[in-house]
């Protein structure tokens, strides 16, 4: 059997994404996992990171999605007494409105964000617009690009930020812009960029980085061929462990039995 249909027999979908096969990189017992549906990866962080990219590709989408849940505006449903005491949102009354109003929105689909991020994405993307980067390598209007292609042997699923003319533009948020080239390599960044570059038949690779902290400083980060051909390398020493370790299943091996073995 090929992978895809190796996949699809254990997982139930024929495709990895760049997430599993970062995963793959570093214990197929988390592979296993992440595979089932058992692994999440859950952050404020990560919550964050999805507001921005919302509001920056595609707003007319956040608008609909996100709610801003002000504690202000709690606190004035509540009663009289309530409002008067000394610590309202420590009372009974102040976190059952609460909850209802996450039953609520919980129930209509909308995804609940506090005012201080809706604020500080807003505000990145206000200095990323100040800077002129999205003007200049945001202009596509091929946002949020879904594919799912072969790549070798395996089958690849996810999407990209932009689709330019002859080059790709993924965003990331971070801690030091001047640092992100770590971020490259311990998140296995190159990895996304050597796929969409594969999947799209382009060369061409930017991320678009801001950090977190106010004054939020935008920067353009080029992907080198070094660090593409690094991304294949990785990308293909994931894809042959996923083929081993499938195939050690099929042979009764557990993925418990992988483990890694290296000198410092």
């Amino acid at each position: 059997m090929t992978i895809p249909e190796k996949l699809q027999k254990r997982y139930g979908k024929p495709h990895v994404s760049y997430s599993s096969l970062k995963v793959a990189l570093s214990d197929m017992a988390k592979f296993d996992q992440y595979m089932k549906g058992e692994l999440k990866f859950e952050s404020p962080a990560l919550a964050f990171g999805t507001l921005y990219d919302m509001l920056l590709f595609e707003r007319d989408k956040a608008m609909d999605t996100y709610v801003v849940l002000n504690e202000d505006s709690i606190i004035d449903m509540c009663s009289a007494k309530t409002i008067k005491s000394k610590a309202p949102k420590m009372t009974k009354e102040y976190k059952e409105k609460k909850a209802e109003l996450e039953l609520q929105y919980s129930e209509e689909g909308k995804t609940i964000v506090s005012p201080d991020d809706w604020k500080q994405a807003n505000e990145m993307i206000d200095r990323l617009d100040a800077s002129g980067l999205s003007k200049r390598m945001l202009k596509s209007n091929q946002y949020q690009v879904e594919f799912n292609e072969m790549i070798g042997s395996v089958q690849v699923k996810g999407f990209l930020d932009c689709l330019g003319d002859g080059f790709i533009v993924d965003s990331k948020s971070t801690k030091a812009v001047d640092k992100f080239r770590y971020s490259v390599r311990d998140f296995c960044y190159d990895i996304q960029a050597y796929i969409y570059c594969e999947v799209f038949g382009v060369n061409k690779f930017y991320w678009l980085v801001q950090e977190k902290a106010y004054p939020y400083l935008p920067g353009l980060v080029e992907c080198s061929d070094e660090t593409l051909f690094a991304g294949k390398m990785k990308f293909n020493q994931a894809v042959n462990r996923i083929d081993s370790f499938l195939n050690g299943l099929d042979a009764g091996a557990s993925p418990m039995q992988d483990y890694v073995q290296f000198k410092v």
